[in-house]
């Protein structure tokens, strides 16, 4: 007798196995091949999104990057992509610890925080460092993460997280990524006051006057808990995959203090990166290889990937 395929079929009139061509007689009948396995179909990612400062609830779907996102969010509410600063997930506060970054878990809320106020402070750098950690939004803007308590700016009331920095001496640096603005603000000199153009985000009224300091915490910027996540890219199509294990998001976590003591800046998306690709090498010096090939652009020197890889693959025991 006949053995059916998968789905309870009979092989087709003047198939192959029918015909018996590639049989040897009395050999024993092979399995017939499986039939074409239906696609796995793809869900249907439907999130909810409000503006931060108060608005009805919109639904967004079909983004694959950050970009996409916030066009999709300027569609529902009828603004422009550029009103937005940056996005928080399930909060309508200012929270760095909540910031979205390159995954969003499926049910996630998106709140889109809008520009408010400008504002021009002048800062004097009278010691090298400003106190200033810097991120970016990933579609243009530069904003402030966190603030040192003690430092410069921390005895500027004016400025605060959350806050985007629009320009420098009336060089404006929108689309500049963060690592460069730090860069710049770095190399600015010692006794001579500058000016810092600041857009706040427009906030809500109980909202109003709340000058926030994200303090460090584990897992900082991180929205998984081990569930189905929608990974954004910035190149190539978002993928959706299970949440970090918390030693990957350990790691991650690792990685983003060293981006901050290095260079100013903080982004768990560029972290969790890094820690991708440290995981794929076999050394510090295949690692340096590889981010030079997936992040040209930074140039990290090489005591700081001598740091990642022993952050993200620490020495077995036995091992120097």
């Amino acid at each position: 007798m006949r053995r059916a395929g998968r789905h309870g079929r009979q092989p087709p009139q003047g198939s192959p196995m029918e015909n018996g061509v590639g049989q040897a007689p009395g050999a024993p009948e092979p399995p017939a091949a499986e039939g074409p396995r239906a696609p796995r179909a793809r869900p249907r990612l439907v999130f909810h999104t409000q503006l931060a400062h108060g608005s009805p609830t919109g639904r967004i779907e079909g983004f694959t990057n950050v970009k996409e996102l916030y066009a999709k969010i300027a569609e529902v509410f009828g603004i422009s992509p550029t009103e937005i600063l940056f996005c928080t997930l399930n909060t309508h506060k200012v929270d760095m610890q909540k910031l979205l970054g390159g995954q969003i878990g499926l049910e996630d809320f998106i709140f889109a925080h809008v520009r408010g106020e400008t504002k021009e402070v002048e800062v004097t750098k009278t010691e090298d460092a400003l106190g200033l950690t810097i991120t970016d939004n990933g579609a243009g803007y530069a904003f402030i993460k966190r603030i040192k308590e003690g430092s410069i700016i921390n005895r500027i009331q004016a400025v605060c997280v959350g806050d985007s920095i629009e320009a420098i001496n009336d060089h404006t640096i929108v689309g500049c990524r963060h690592y460069e603005v730090a860069r710049m603000l770095r190399e600015l000199p010692r006794a001579q006051p500058f000016t810092l153009r600041l857009v706040q985000p427009k906030k809500a009224f109980d909202m109003i006057g709340q000058r926030t300091r994200s303090s460090k915490a584990l897992g900082e910027g991180s929205v998984s808990s081990g569930k189905e996540t929608l990974r954004l890219r910035a190149q190539g199509p978002a993928m959706l995959e299970e949440g970090p294990s918390p030693c990957e998001e350990e790691a991650t976590r690792r990685v983003d203090d060293l981006l901050e003591s290095y260079m100013g800046i903080r982004d768990s998306e560029l972290a969790s990166t890094m820690v991708e690709v440290a995981q794929d090498s076999a050394g510090a010096a295949q690692l340096a290889h590889g981010l030079a090939s997936v992040l040209g652009d930074f140039a990290f020197p090489q005591e700081f990937v001598a740091e990642v890889w022993a952050a993200v693959c620490p020495p077995r025991e036995g091992q120097e």
